[in-house]
């Protein structure tokens, strides 16, 4: 099983920003919101004295926005990526306010919520689109199962980090070559209590609403072959 992941090296980055208007092109993302993004972080090793840090959804082992999701629509996917199912969303926003990278937004056509998916329900198969314009090849990715990779041999060749929140450990899969800075980033994002309990009451509720749409069969098929008599003239009269 592949285990498609992305590295990125913040020293080559030039802040040009054509991964993002690039992000924004193929995926059509709305104008002022991003998939992507490159920040300009503090770095007193600097001349400039802050440092390019491009990033993306860090596509976590542990994502927090499975946990906010009541439907489900948040998934691990096999090859370890996270994504999101629009046919499940429901535009609720628990996942964008449970991610401590903020790598999420709510989309103001279709009101759900929206991130990087490495490109593919827009190119499936194709190499993201950060990735392909990049001018610097600061982006690279690929199969890190795979050693021929270009992602598995910058891995291997390269010291890397991972972006972790100080008070928890999502364990993001992207990874940053050769150091960036900040190795933290806001703290956790704790799920609201009733939020969260809406997670595991979903399956419930799910079966409820199967009764509830069996009940409702139940009352047309009685209707269509047994129809009820309460509209018959009474052969009693009325009383008086």
């Amino acid at each position: 099983m592949s285990r498609y992941i992305m590295a990125i090296d913040a020293n080559k980055c030039i802040n040009c920003k054509a991964c993002v208007l690039a992000c924004q092109q193929r995926n059509g993302t709305p104008y002022g919101h991003s998939r992507n993004w490159v920040r300009e972080t503090p770095d007193k090793l600097s001349l400039l004295g802050t440092a390019s840090q491009p990033g993306a959804c860090m596509h976590c082992y542990h994502p927090l926005g499975v946990e906010a999701c009541p439907t489900h629509a948040t998934y691990k996917a096999d090859d370890e990526s996270v994504g999101i199912d629009p046919e499940r969303c429901i535009g609720y926003g628990g996942c964008i306010e449970a991610c401590p990278y903020g790598a999420r937004y709510k989309h103001p056509v279709t009101g759900r919520a929206d991130k990087c998916d490495y490109c593919r329900r827009a190119t499936p198969g194709q190499v993201p689109a950060c990735v392909q314009v990049c001018p610097v090849r600061c982006r690279v990715f690929g199969d890190a199962d795979n050693p021929d990779d270009p992602v598995a041999r910058a891995l291997a060749g390269n010291r890397h980090v991972y972006v972790v929140p100080p008070d928890f450990d999502a364990k993001p899969t992207l990874a940053y070559l050769n150091g960036t800075t900040p190795t933290d980033w806001p703290r956790r994002k704790d799920v609201p209590p009733a939020l969260a309990a809406i997670g595991p009451l979903s399956s419930v509720v799910k079966a409820f609403g199967g009764l509830a749409l069996f009940g409702v069969i139940g009352v047309f098929v009685k209707q269509l072959f047994w129809p009820s008599d309460s509209g018959k003239p009474s052969d009693k009269g009325d009383r008086p």
